[in-house]
């Protein structure tokens, strides 16, 4: 095996899962075909797809299989099928697991307006183009999976739902790190987000990412903001940012209002990211859309680009990575879009129609 030979653990999931990661496999076939990189997948099952087969969302198969790989791609989990079940067994539950598992700590999502989709943003153009930032949200603690958590019986006709917030000074460091050492790569700046001024652990967050930054990261510019204020500059003055950093819950918002700064959530890719060396999750923004899973609709763009970022994060492939971007740049500036970027003047087209769009960019 040479340095150059990865293996891929594929995980399609649901709805439309399969038909996006057709696509993602059309440029893996072409990268083996046309490079001296090798990218050997195997498929997995996870969400919904797994519960048919196995009876949970995350089979222990599949998990081993996913912790020896170099890295993953997943296409998207969750239905309508699926909505009646607990949540511990739910499609999601999978996906939360394999995050839990190998200990990926570090969402990484991008919201980068192309120019060729600056006209789908409900924003001004004057106040989204060019922009690039990224968001580091930490994934696997926080009000999410403390303890205690449920459903209570008070009696007489009343429950109470209970959900704890909770972080330790080492969850907080290792992802404020991610941050830091990502925003030295980019424009040196880091915005770390909480609500420091009604919550015990938000004002934790901000005294361990400040002791961090004067201790390591003093060349890089820090500031802090009040989740809300983020949202609300997020909207006003999105070009501020470059690299925010926060907790699971304002992370999981702040990077869907983010999202929508670009125009399609169908554009977006994701990486979740652990220790250094260890596998990482690379994922679509999007969800499953089971309402058009099998008409060839669907955007495979977001998972086309998560396709480059495990290049560039998990394969130390950069160039790859670049060219893939280039071709996806080159594809929107010539009009070629699916129908949830549709645009007057433009070609839509297929799936299919999409990812061999890409790759005939990329034969040039």
């Amino acid at each position: 095996m040479t340095s150059n030979t990865y293996t891929l653990q594929i995980l399609a999931g649901d709805g439309i899962g399969s038909e996006i990661m057709g696509e993602a496999k059309k440029i893996i076939g072409w990268i083996n075909s046309n490079s001296d990189i090798t990218i050997n997948t195997r498929d997995g099952l996870i969400g919904g797809a797994s519960i048919d087969t196995y009876g949970n969302p995350l089979d222990d198969t599949t998990l081993e299989q996913c912790r020896n790989a170099d890295a993953i791609l997943l296409g998207a989990v969750g239905g309508t099928k699926w909505g009646d079940i607990e949540y511990n067994l739910r499609p999601e539950a999978g996906l939360l697991k394999l995050r839990k598992e190998l200990e990926l700590f570090a969402n990484l999502r991008p919201a980068l307006v192309f120019d060729a989709l600056i006209d789908a943003s409900t924003l001004k153009p004057e106040i989204v183009r060019g922009l690039d930032i990224l968001i580091v949200r930490e994934l696997t603690g926080g009000v999410y999976f403390g303890e205690p958590r449920g459903i209570e019986d008070l009696g007489n006709g009343q429950r109470r739902g209970i959900n704890t917030q909770v972080y330790t000074t080492m969850e907080i460091e290792r992802v404020a790190r991610v941050a830091f050492d990502l925003a030295r790569k980019r424009g040196n700046k880091v915005t770390s987000c909480e609500k420091a001024n009604v919550m015990e652990s938000g004002l934790l967050w901000r005294e361990d990412v400040t002791a961090l930054h004067e201790k390591e990261f003093k060349d890089v510019e820090l500031e802090h903001m009040y989740a809300d204020n983020c949202a609300m500059q997020l909207l006003r003055n999105p070009s501020q940012f470059d690299v925010i950093v926060t907790d699971n819950l304002f992370g999981d918002i702040l990077s869907d209002a983010a999202a929508m700064l670009t125009g399609s959530l169908g554009m977006l890719p994701s990486a979740s990211l652990g220790q250094v060396g260890s596998v990482a999750l690379y994922e679509p923004v999007h969800g499953s859309a089971p309402d058009i899973a099998g008409l060839g609709k669907a955007n495979p763009l977001a998972t086309i680009l998560s396709l480059a970022m495990c290049l560039r994060y998990s394969l130390d492939q950069g160039v790859m990575a670049d060219k893939i971007e280039q071709a996806v740049k080159a594809v929107l500036n010539s009009g070629t879009r699916t129908a949830d970027i549709m645009a007057d003047n433009c070609r839509q087209v297929s799936t299919s129609d999409m990812g061999d769009a890409i790759i005939a960019e990329l034969d040039k």
